[in-house]
């Protein structure tokens, strides 16, 4: 079984059923990282394996700090995957601005190296123009639709905040990259 193979059936048997509305977007993101694979060579697979588990760290049976990123990437070393897909996961759509917010940045940084590379641009790229229900969206969409679900006093509006900036960096050298 090939490393993507299994993202896609991990995925489905930790969110289909405990988190279908987070299912269908990482279904969708899961296609768009595979759709994205040209840009990134020989990363093609890693793309696609990290846009199927990015957000695996929400299920129930995983979710250990509350912080997704990091409780993916921890249960993903647990089960043996390769520790730069891990912290593909871990570091996904600026993850350390939201690690700060709830105090696990210093655990977020010694555990997962963060990679800037076209790889984790266009991973960051599939999930932020990906609507919660698997539709697609631009960066600005989903920066608004995240707002105002959230609201905004809360946790997770006030670190994207302090990451959009960095994000819509990611964003437009991957769509510089798609024109090329």
């Amino acid at each position: 079984m090939t490393d993507l193979q299994w993202a896609i059936q991990a995925a489905e048997r930790q969110l289909s059923e405990s988190l279908p509305t987070r299912w269908k977007h990482v279904q969708a993101v899961g296609v768009k990282a595979e759709s994205l694979g040209r840009l990134v060579g020989d990363d093609a697979e890693v793309l696609a394996a990290a846009g199927w588990l990015h957000d695996i760290g929400y299920a129930p049976k995983i979710a250990d700090t509350g912080f997704h990123a990091l409780d993916g990437a921890r249960w993903l070393l647990r089960q043996g995957i390769h520790p730069r897909l891990a912290s593909l996961v871990a570091h996904h759509s600026c993850a350390s601005f939201e690690a700060e917010e709830r105090g696990l940045k210093r655990a977020l940084m010694a555990e997962f190296p963060l990679e800037q590379s076209p790889t984790s641009d266009a991973l960051w790229f599939a999930d932020m123009t990906t609507g919660p229900d698997g539709q697609d969206l631009t960066v600005d969409e989903r920066l608004a639709e995240i707002r105002a679900r959230y609201g905004p006093d809360d946790l997770v509006t006030r670190f994207w905040v302090k990451a959009e900036a960095p994000l819509l960096e990611a964003i437009r050298r991957t769509e510089e990259r798609l024109r090329a």
